[in-house]
């Protein structure tokens, strides 16, 4: 039997038309609607001032873009939580020793590398092993802590940690990313710094550098959600992190639409990116300050030896005003050598110094330094009052430095604005050729402040100023040998009265870290700014791009 195609295809065309109408007529009478739904993929890209150097968790202590960038690809054993107190990193518990020397920790179940592998007590022992290896280039505090160590694996999943004598801070020391032994093992500890690794690292953190990115010759680094700590997917394909060379750059790529986000965003840059289209911005108190420290060694001026005088210069300081004129207002005013944030925190053991600059000249005439007829600077025994301020050579310090200058001068005490690069800073501060110098200060989340403000650290430590007081020294001696927080915190409250006394060093304000997005970005909760990881904890759900989607209308629509 023969069958004629040609009158099946008129067959099937028939069908076809009034399929349509069908449908047609249906859509008619129910009435179709699009809604736009988030659509995954495409990147955001964050835009920082700065390059990095190494993404190395333990080489990446002297550059800020290195440590930010460092949080997002690796983890280590401990955290610290938005309250300041230490969490479950890699570990997911630990134990001390009633002791209070021996630290054991247990490692996450099912934690891996981003290369698949599983995450050992191997890999933890060996990073903290080139701690204490003389030829690898370690932070000289850590080194310290780590070569009176010792470091035992006993199980695959279990390590522990045996020190000399108990140290309160301990917890803090590991927070330090940690390493692939599986990678590096082989690896010199003097060759590390140098090795490829550190430009296409594997960690085990929210986020992973993706194959073949080549950040050096790019200009960006490109970072892929870790599946692991999405198990639930993500909408965001990337997260590029381009590096800029300057603020102007900056701007210009936000201008032209090339960037959605700005990683702390610049003092100087306030103004102008906040008045960008669609660029908003968030701000939060950061775990930073500024001071003035004063030099009391033998190498500083002989003024700065009486507290008075110190007080003095204090209550000429109109740090609200400070903070206005050379800052943005981006700034909190703060007293003492601690964050209201931590533990050790005693605001009624610090007493505010109020803008007294009558007062301030008072002191002054007390202590002998009087203003000669016709003279704007204070003299005693024939010479000056005026002080070496020493600052890091950037426009900021610029800026505080020219403001209190402005200020000192109204009660008679002139300065000589010292401007350095960061290196030559170093090296001032350690030699003592300063009388005033502006300090940024981390005092980290563990209020032990020994390495800054103990006898011991006038020689072998960050008290530049040489204060020197026993009793506060002492103070912050017994608390770092207590590993229990209600032990330790009558010592800090302590040190805090003594410090309040002798006022070793006049704290300006905290910091605030301000973090830029585009309004193009979707459902972008923003958590804690300041931490990299916390900043994107809600990544997963953050879009970019919009499908539209064929539904029936409601009745509101019609």
């Amino acid at each position: 039997m023969n069958i004629d195609l040609r009158w099946q295809l008129l067959l099937a065309a028939i069908c076809l038309a009034l399929l349509v109408s069908v449908l047609g007529y249906q859509a008619q009478n129910v009435g179709l609607c699009t809604t736009r739904v988030a659509a995954s993929g495409g990147q955001i890209v964050e835009g920082v001032v700065g390059r990095p150097q190494y993404l190395n968790p333990l080489l990446s202590y002297q550059n800020p873009v290195d440590a930010e960038l460092g949080d997002l690809i690796f983890d280590g054993l401990v955290r610290y939580g938005s309250d300041g107190q230490p969490q479950p990193d890699l570990a997911s518990s630990w134990q001390v020793s009633d002791d209070g020397q021996t630290f054991t920790f247990e490692l996450r179940e099912g934690a891996r590398w981003h290369d698949g592998r599983p995450v050992t007590a191997a890999d933890v022992a060996f990073t903290y092993g080139l701690l204490k290896d003389e030829s690898f280039p370690a932070q000289e505090s850590l080194r310290e802590l780590w070569k009176s160590v010792v470091i035992s694996p006993t199980t695959s999943n279990q390590i522990s940690f045996v020190l000399p004598q108990p140290y309160g801070a301990f917890i803090d020391a590991t927070t330090v990313g940690i390493l692939p032994e599986h990678l590096l093992g082989d690896v010199a500890p003097e060759d590390i710094a140098g090795h490829t690794y550190n430009r296409a690292p594997v960690g085990t953190g929210p986020f992973l550098v993706t194959p073949g990115n080549d950040w050096l010759d790019a200009g960006y680094l490109r970072l892929a959600p870790n599946p692991l700590q999405w198990r639930q997917g993500v909408q965001v394909d990337f997260l590029d992190v381009r590096f800029f060379e300057d603020l102007p750059a900056l701007v210009a790529a936000i201008s032209g639409g090339e960037i959605q986000a700005v990683s702390s965003v610049p003092v100087e840059g306030i103004g102008v990116i906040g008045t960008l289209d669609d660029m908003r911005l968030f701000s939060a108190p950061a775990p930073r300050y500024s001071q003035v420290l004063f030099n009391m060694t033998d190498n500083g001026s002989d003024a700065l030896s009486d507290v008075a005088i110190r007080q003095a210069l204090a209550m000429g300081l109109d740090r609200e005003a400070l903070i206005d004129r050379a800052i943005e207002g981006q700034g909190l005013p703060l007293e003492g050598p601690y964050l209201p944030q931590s533990w050790a925190y005693a605001s009624g053991n610090i007493q505010p110094i109020a803008y007294q600059p009558e007062e301030a000249k008072a002191r002054l005439e007390a202590g002998g330094w009087t203003a000669p007829e016709g003279q704007n600077t204070r003299q005693k025994d024939g010479l000056d009052l005026v002080l070496r301020l020493l600052l890091v050579d950037e426009p900021r310090f610029r800026a505080l430095a020219a403001a209190a200058a402005d200020m000192w001068v109204e009660i008679g005490v002139g300065a000589e604005i010292v401007a350095a690069t960061p290196e030559e800073f170093k090296v001032a501060l350690a030699e003592g050729t300063f009388d005033l110098a502006i300090v940024d200060v981390d005092p980290g989340y563990d209020p032990d402040l020994y390495d800054f403000w103990s006898q011991e650290a006038i020689v072998r430590g960050q008290n530049y100023g040489g204060w020197n007081n026993r009793r506060a020294s002492e103070a912050l001696e017994n608390a770092r040998r207590l590993t229990g927080q209600e032990e330790r915190l009558p010592y800090y409250e302590a040190f805090q009265s003594y410090f309040d006394i002798d006022l070793p060093a006049l704290t300006l304000y905290q910091h605030v870290y301000t973090y830029g997005l585009s309004a193009e970005v979707y459902e972008s909760d923003i958590g804690r700014i300041d931490s990299p990881r916390d900043r994107y904890d809600t990544f997963g759900q953050w879009f970019l791009l919009f499908r539209e989607v064929a539904s029936a209308c409601s009745e509101a629509s019609e």
